[in-house]
């Protein structure tokens, strides 16, 4: 018995130096990992910015500390990490050039993909060069690389060039086989949101805004590459209708649609020449996680805030914790500009706004603190990928509006779905209700059965007042009568170039014009720029991770999915989300 209390003790032991040793190195490999993402990289003469377009793009890329340690994670690109990262390649006398390596590349709006393309263009104004190679072009990492001043291509690759087709979802008929179905009160004939839940196919209003729109995203699209590429936007035209995703390798080189054939290892000498560095020579190489710790210009002048508000709208922290993608919460939002608005510090501030919408009473609290920091200094809004519905509300009361050209705005209307689950409940599962009640609406709202006619009255009652109110925050923010606005709301959607000519939007640019005009409006003359809110330090990105057990599998989720990851979450979270929406159908599919 001694014996064995012995080895026991000694085992008990043994588990606990290894528990703490093992513990040990990891605080040492985790500090280590912190201390060298904070670390300052030094650039070597004759350097190449690598820029990797694979995986996930997104707004602002989300940190994953334990996935930086375990390698199993995806891929999350941040457009602002981008842009920087270009911006200080042109800065950097050391960088010579930028070589894109295009791969599978999934970026959040075309938008965003116009905005890494006109930073690519600016960065050749320095004289410096842009080399692209991929084993197979998608179409966007095409548009995007077309700016390059050498265009290669795998011998055996492809180049995906087929034009623009929106693919929307529609589920009334697969939610009535168990017996739910939608009730539905909207204000606005372009409205089509609610079109998901409660249609089986596009309404003509829809198909008119929705055809609009993705043929203004292509012209765009067509007039970029033709005027890099040097090839007649008819020319670009028919090689989509011929679908020359399939066509033979060569002929993407007589189609000037890329330069050359060229396998990995033959790129790699092209660059040499360009670097004028000999055969054996190592090409000294910047990742985008290198380009993050390069120094920039140092930050003088005053300060102009950039905040980033991206994003469904929601109402509430517990709303965001229903939600694994990144949110707009008002509470939280409006906090932080009043925040800024106290800030003496602060000079101005750009709102950089990429939302959908999400709940209309959301919407109206982030409007209210927008119009109490506009009381103070000038605030500018910057709209990226989307700005619409209830992100063009939060929008509407700038001093100015900036936007990209394709960026998807304007959706001005509200609408408010109610699940009716009575069907499932009573026909499907046999569950039978009665009703008793003190007055006459007390049982207002119930799961018993759906709204009846005087119900739904008093529902369209309020969403129509809620328009009222959104149509009148546009027009005191626009400056124009709410007669004006109503001929372009009604829940249209607008591309940004088509909006500018209805003056839902000032000018046309990317964040750094937005920056400017707020620099002005401020009347500062040096400046310089600082984001909110702040990214989280690096041991609060691992508390984070540590409790929340769902941010890896979410990942996953969406590398798996792909295009289907939004219509998915969505349909996940429907019956989570504020009754009354100011949103659009964010998961359309574009490609």
């Amino acid at each position: 018995m001694k014996d064995f209390l012995k080895y026991v003790l000694a085992t008990v032991t043994g588990i606990v130096l290894l528990t703490v040793i093992v513990g040990i190195f990891s605080v040492i490999s985790l500090v280590g990992l912190a201390a060298s993402s904070a670390a300052s990289t030094k650039v070597e003469d004759n350097s190449v910015f690598v820029l990797s377009l694979s995986g996930t793009m997104e707004e602002r890329a989300q940190d994953n500390p334990v996935g930086l340690l375990t390698g199993q994670v995806s891929q999350n690109l941040g457009l602002d990490n981008i842009l920087s990262a270009i911006k200080k390649a042109k800065d950097d006398e050391n960088i010579k050039g930028i070589y894109i390596e295009a791969g599978l590349f999934l970026s959040d709006s075309p938008a965003s993909a116009h905005a890494i393309r006109e930073a690519l263009l600016d960065f050749k104004k320095s004289g410096k060069w842009i080399v692209a190679y991929a084993d197979s072009y998608e179409q966007t990492t095409y548009y995007i690389c077309s700016v390059a001043n050498k265009l290669f291509l795998n011998p055996q690759g492809m180049v995906d060039w087929h034009g623009l087709g929106a693919t929307p979802y529609f589920l009334k008929d697969l939610l009535a086989k168990f017996g739910v179905k939608y009730q539905l009160c909207k204000v606005g004939k372009y409205k089509s949101a609610p079109e998901t839940m409660t249609a089986d196919g596009m309404s003509e209003p829809n198909r008119e805004q929705v055809t609009a729109y993705i043929n203004g995203i292509w012209q765009v699209m067509l007039k970029d590459v033709s005027e890099s590429r040097n090839i007649p936007a008819d020319s670009l035209n028919a090689y989509a209708d011929r679908f020359v995703t399939l066509a033979k390798q060569d002929d993407y080189v007589k189609m000037k649609l890329v330069d050359k054939l060229l396998y990995t290892d033959e790129v790699k000498g092209e660059i040499k020449k360009l670097l004028k560095i000999d055969e054996d020579e190592k090409i000294q190489q910047l990742t985008l996680s290198d380009m993050e710790n390069v120094k920039g210009k140092k930050a003088e002048g005053e300060e102009i805030a950039v905040y980033y508000a991206y994003g469904e709208i929601i109402d509430s922290e517990t709303g965001s914790a229903l939600n694994q993608d990144h949110s707009i919460v008002a509470t939280r939002v409006c906090k932080d500009l009043e925040e800024l608005s106290n800030d003496d510090n602060v000079k101005a501030v750009v709102l950089r706004v990429n939302s959908p919408g999400g709940s209309a009473y959301a919407s109206e609290q982030i409007w209210h603190s927008v119009m109490q920091l506009k009381a103070k200094k000038p605030v500018v809004v910057s709209m990226g990928g989307y700005a619409a519905s209830g992100g063009y509300y939060i929008s509407c009361a700038a001093n100015h509006i900036v936007a990209e050209p394709t960026t998807i705005t304007g959706s001005i209307g509200i609408f408010g779905m109610f699940p009716d689950f009575s069907g499932m409940l009573t026909e499907k599962l046999g569950v039978k209700f009665d009703e008793v009640k003190t007055n006459k609406h007390a049982a207002f709202g119930t799961i018993a059965r759906p709204f009846n006619e005087e119900e739904m009255a008093l529902l369209e009652q309020y969403i129509g007042r809620g328009y009222e109110l959104f149509r009148q925050r546009v027009a005191d923010g626009r400056k124009q009568s709410v007669a004006a606005i109503e001929e372009v709301a009604q829940g249209r959607v607008w591309l940004a170039n088509d909006a500018l000519k209805i003056k839902l939007v000032d000018e046309i640019g990317g964040l750094d014009k937005a920056v400017a005009k707020a620099a002005q409006l401020a009347k500062v003359g040096e400046y310089h720029t600082a984001a909110y809110p702040a990214a989280p330090s690096w041991i609060d990105g691992l508390l984070e991770m540590a409790t929340d057990k769902g941010n890896y599998l979410d990942e996953q989720l969406q590398a798996t999915l792909g295009d289907y990851y939004e219509p998915f979450t969505y349909i996940k979270n429907i019956n989570r989300q504020n009754a009354i929406q100011a949103r659009l159908p964010y998961y359309l599919i574009i490609k």
